[in-house]
C-alpha cells in the first residue's frame, strides 16, 4: 500500500509544519539560538510535503517511496512532540524562568538539532535513491496509467450475471433519465453512493439496454474516469468511441506537425457532437475540478439535441455540482433478504445447508452491510469452504482481509476512497477506528476531539467548530461515514463507520503507527512501536508493545484492565492531548483522575460515563495546570461545583456537567425514573427524599438533587468560553451569575432555576440580555411558574 503510506506521510507533515512555525515564531527561540534550525526543519519539511504530493500525482508505486515515506512520517511525529513540549515551555510563565537556566536551554536546544540533522539526513536519502524518475511523467507512461486506471476499476466492478435485486433499480434510472425527450441541452444524471455499492453495474446495465439506450442515441461512449489526470487519452478514447477510429485518425492528422494539446481534442470533439444526439457514462467520478473540465465539451449549450449523460461517483457533494437535486439517484444497499441470497449463490450453499447454523448468514450479511461486492468477495472466499468453518471466517474476517488475496477487490475499494481524500479530512478518517464496531459516534465530541489534536485549523473567521462539522458533512458526502441519527431540522448528529471500511482502516491504522487496538481477540505479540493513538476494548494488554511517550489519546470502551497498561497520568503519558473515559465498562473513581495535573498538553478531558459507571464526585485542583484544555466534559457524574482553578483555563472553550440522574443510584430504569421525577415534584418533600438516598451515596454532601453544578467566582475569565452546561444558579453565588454576561462568545447555556431565589433569576435574566453570540438556551425549572422571571428580559439576545 504504497499509496497509503505517501497520502498518510504527507498528511502528517501539515501538523508538524504548523507546529514548526508556531515555535520558530516564538521569543524564546531565538533568546536560546535555534529559531534558524527550526526555520530550516520548516523549509524542509514543506520541500518533502511537495514531494510526497508529486509522488501521489503521478501514483508512484516504488517500495522505496514507501519505506521513505514512512521515514517522513515518525520525523513528522517526533518533530511535532518536540516543538510540543518546547511550546508548553514557552507558554507557562514559570518554565520560561527556568529555561533560563543553561542546563534546560541547553537541552531543548540539541534536541532541536538533533532533529535538524535527522532531517537533512532523510532529505539527502531522497536525492540519493531518485525517487521521482524523471521519465515517470512522459507519454507513454501517461497511456499506461490511464489503461492502468481502467484495468483496475474493471476488475473492482460487480459481474452482472451474479447480482440480485438491480431490476428495480434500472428501471428508476431509466424513468429519471427520460429518454424519450428528443430536444433540450444534455441531461446530467448522477448515481451516487459509496463503493462497492454497484453504481458502475447500474450504469452498464443501463448502458447496454438496447431498447432504451442504443436505438436511441446516435453514439454512444463509456469512459472511466477514475482518478485519472491523463486528459489527452481519455479525450482520444472518446472520440474514438462517439465517433469512430477513423474520426480520430482524422483529428489527429489535422494536428500532424505540432504536438496534441486538450484544447485541440476537446474542441474538436465539441464540434463534432453539436449535432448528435449522444449519451456519454463518466464512470468513477472523484472531483469537481475535472467534472468542470468535462462540462467544457460534454455538455455543450450549442447541443440541442437532448443528448444524456449519467455521471457515477461517491461524493453527493460532486453529485450535487454535476446535477440538480431531483436528477440525482441515490444507490441504496441490497436489502437483507436479496443479500442473503446473493451471498447463498455466490458461496453455492442452499438454505437448507444452512440450518446447524442458523444465523452465521444473517451475521455476513450484516456484516457486508448490503454491499454487492462485500458479499460477492466474502462469497467467493466460503464457496471452497465447508458450512462449518463459515464461523471461524466470520470470527477472522479482519486478518482475511489484510491476507487473503481473494480479498483484494475489496480492500482496494476502501483504500481508493481513503487515498482520495483530501490532506485535511484524511486524519480525521482514520482517526475513527478508535472506535469499536458498530458504535454510535456523536458528531459534537468527534469534532471536539479533532480540534484537540490539531486536525481543524481555523479557516479566516469561520468558526472551528464550524469548520469541524463541514469536515463530518463532507466525509458523509464523501460515503467514507453512514448517518445514524439526524433531527427534525435535517442535521446529522451521529454516525456509523461501515463494518467492512472500518476493518480495512483499522489494518492501515495499525500498519501507519497511527491507532493501536486493545481487545482480547486481536492481541498478538508486537515490538514496541510510536502508536499516536490507544483505544482499549478489552481486559488485556500487551503493555510492551507500547511507547507512552508518544501516544497523544487514549480512550476507553473496556473493563478495567487487569494489568493497567500505564500509570494513567504519569510522565510516560505527559503528550496526552486526548482522554476519554466515557465509554469505560467500569467505576471511575477518584483515584484515577487525582493526578491529572500532569498532563499538561491535555485538550480534550472527558471523565463522564455513558453507563453511570463514575463515582466522581470533585474535580482534582490540580486540573487549574492544564493551561491548553478546550473540552471538558464531566456529564453523567457525582460533581456538583466547579473548582475556582477552572478559571485559569483561559483556553476552555465547552464545559458540559449536566449530572447523574438521582435515581441511577436506586437501581431504576430511565421510564421508572421520569416516573419517580413526577412523584418527586407532587408527592414528596424534598428533605424526605434526600433521607431515602443518603444510605445509598457514601459521598452525599457533595451530591445535589439537580442536575445542574454551581459555577465559582471569577467565571468571566473564561473569554474563549462557547458552550455552558449545566448551571445550577440556586447553588451558584451571585457574583458568579452576574458574571455569565461577560462571556461574550456564549452561544450555548443550560440553566437549573429550581428553588432559585428571585434575586438570581433577576440577575440571570440581566446577564441573558448581555449575550450577542447567544444561539441555545436551556431553562430546567419546576412547574410552579418558576419560568416568569423570563419575562423580564427586556433585550432578548440574537446572534
Amino acid at each position: 500500500m504504497a499509496g497509503t503510506a505517501v497520502s498518510m506521510a504527507r498528511s502528517m507533515l501539515g501538523g508538524a509544519m504548523s507546529k514548526a512555525a508556531s515555535a520558530a515564531a516564538a521569543e524564546m527561540s531565538l533568546l536560546m539560538g535555534v529559531r534558524k534550525d527550526i526555520w530550516f526543519i520548516k523549509d524542509e519539511l514543506e520541500t518533502m510535503q511537495a514531494f510526497l504530493l508529486t509522488a501521489e500525482a503521478i501514483k508512484m508505486k516504488d517500495i522505496l517511496l514507501k519505506v521513505w515515506a514512512k521515514q517522513v512520517r515518525d520525523l513528522s511525529y517526533n518533530i511535532e512532540d518536540c516543538l510540543s513540549e518546547f511550546m508548553v515551555h514557552v507558554t507557562s510563565q514559570s518554565l520560561s524562568r527556568r529555561l533560563m537556566k543553561l542546563k534546560d536551554r541547553h537541552q531543548i536546544a540539541m534536541q532541536i538539532r538533533d532533529l535538524k540533522l535527522r532531517v537533512e539526513e532523510v532529505s539527502i536519502r531522497n536525492t540519493r535513491y531518485n525517487l521521482i524518475k524523471t521519465e515517470a511523467s512522459n507519454s507513454v507512461g501517461e497511456v499506461d496509467s490511464y489503461r492502468e486506471d481502467v484495468r483496475n476499476h474493471a476488475a473492482s466492478n460487480i459481474d452482472e450475471a451474479e447480482l440480485v435485486g438491480f431490476s428495480k433499480p434500472k428501471e428508476e434510472l431509466i424513468n429519471l433519465m427520460d429518454v424519450n425527450t428528443e430536444d433540450g441541452s444534455p441531461k446530467v444524471i448522477c448515481v451516487v453512493g459509496m463503493g462497492g455499492l454497484g453504481k458502475t453495474t447500474l450504469a452498464r446495465k443501463t448502458y447496454e439496454s438496447k431498447e432504451d439506450i442504443v436505438q436511441k442515441f446516435s453514439c454512444v461512449a463509456w469512459i472511466t474516469v477514475s482518478h485519472s489526470i491523463f486528459k489527452i487519452e481519455m479525450l482520444k478514447d472518446m472520440i474514438r468511441q462517439l465517433l469512430g477510429p477513423e474520426s480520430l485518425k482524422k483529428c489527429l492528422k489535422e494536428l500532424k506537425g505540432k504536438a496534441v494539446q486538450v484544447g485541440d481534442l476537446s474542441k474538436y470533439l465539441m464540434e463534432e457532437l453539436k449535432d448528435e444526439r449522444y449519451f456519454i457514462v463518466f464512470d468513477d467520478l472523484w472531483t469537481i475540478d475535472m467534472w468542470r473540465w468535462i462540462q467544457e465539451f460534454a455538455v455543450a449549450s450549442n447541443n440541442r439535441k437532448g443528448s444524456h449523460i449519467v455521471v457515477t461517483t461517491r461524493d453527493m457533494g460532486l453529485a450535487k455540482e454535476c446535477s440538480r437535486d431531483s436528477h440525482i439517484y441515490q444507490l441504496k444497499p441490497l436489502q437483507p433478504v436479496d443479500a442473503a441470497n446473493l451471498l447463498l449463490r455466490k458461496s453455492r450453499k442452499r438454505q437448507e445447508d444452512m440450518e446447524r447454523d442458523g444465523n452465521i448468514v444473517e451475521k455476513l450479511v450484516k456484516k457486508c452491510g448490503g454491499l454487492p461486492l462485500a458479499i460477492l468477495m466474502v462469497g467467493g472466499v466460503l464457496a471452497t469452504k465447508k458450512v462449518a468453518e463459515w464461523r471461524q471466517f466470520y470470527d477472522h474476517l479482519p486478518s482475511e482481509l489484510e491476507t487473503n488475496p481473494s480479498l483484494e477487490a475489496m480492500r482496494r475499494m476502501v483504500t481508493l476512497s481513503y487515498n482520495h481524500l483530501p490532506s485535511h479530512l484524511k486524519s480525521c478518517f482514520l482517526y475513527l477506528s478508535i472506535f469499536p464496531e458498530d458504535f454510535e459516534i456523536k458528531r459534537r465530541p468527534l469534532v471536539d476531539r479533532w480540534i484537540a489534536e490539531g486536525f481543524i485549523k481555523a479557516r479566516g473567521r469561520v468558526n472551528i467548530e464550524d469548520v469541524g462539522k463541514s469536515y463530518f458533512i463532507e466525509l458523509i458526502n464523501r460515503s467514507m461515514i453512514i448517518p445514524s441519527r439526524v433531527n427534525v431540522e435535517g442535521t446529522v448528529k451521529s454516525c456509523r463507520v461501515h463494518d467492512i471500511m472500518r476493518d480495512v482502516m483499522v489494518s492501515v491504522a495499525r500498519d501507519e503507527n497511527f491507532v493501536y487496538l486493545t481487545a482480547d481477540d486481536n492481541l498478538t505479540s508486537v515490538t514496541e512501536e510510536n502508536f499516536r493513538h490507544v483505544s482499549y476494548h478489552g481486559r488485556k494488554f500487551l503493555k510492551e508493545c507500547i511507547d507512552w511517550r508518544h501516544v497523544r489519546s487514549l480512550t476507553m470502551f473496556g473493563e478495567r484492565p487487569i494489568e493497567p497498561p500505564a500509570p494513567p497520568f504519569s510522565p510516560s503519558t505527559g503528550m496526552l492531548r486526548v482522554l476519554d473515559l466515557h465509554g469505560a465498562h467500569f467505576r471511575i473513581t477518584k483515584k484515577d483522575i487525582k493526578d491529572i495535573g500532569l498532563l499538561r498538553h491535555l485538550k480534550y478531558l472527558n471523565i463522564g460515563s455513558a453507563k453511570a459507571y463514575s463515582n466522581i464526585y470533585r474535580i482534582p485542583r490540580s486540573i487549574g495546570k492544564l493551561k491548553g484544555l478546550q473540552t471538558l466534559e464531566i456529564r453523567m457524574t457525582d460533581i456538583s461545583t466547579i473548582p475556582n482553578e477552572i478559571c485559569n483555563l483561559q483556553s476552555l472553550r465547552s464545559i458540559r456537567c449536566k449530572k447523574t440522574h438521582w435515581w441511577s443510584y436506586l437501581g431504576l430504569q430511565p421510564s421508572m425514573g421520569c416516573l419517580m421525577d413526577m412523584m418527586y415534584h407532587q408527592m414528596i418533600t424534598r428533605n424526605s427524599h434526600e433521607k431515602a438516598l443518603k444510605p445509598r451515596m457514601p459521598c452525599f454532601r457533595h451530591w445535589s438533587i439537580y442536575k445542574g453544578v454551581s459555577v465559582p467566582r471569577g467565571i468571566s475569565k473564561l473569554q474563549e468560553l462557547q458552550t455552558l452546561e449545566v448551571v445550577d444558579i440556586k447553588r451558584s453565588d451571585a457574583n458568579a451569575i452576574k458574571e455569565l454576561g461577560e462571556l461574550v462568545q456564549l452561544k450555548k447555556l443550560g440553566v437549573v432555576t429550581k428553588e432559585a431565589t428571585e434575586q438570581k433569576c433577576k440577575l440571570l435574566c440581566a446577564a441573558i440580555e448581555k449575550f450577542t453570540s447567544l444561539c441555545s438556551l436551556n431553562v430546567d425549572a419546576d412547574n410552579h411558574g418558576s419560568l416568569e422571571w423570563l419575562h423580564s428580559v427586556s433585550s432578548p439576545p440574537y446572534p
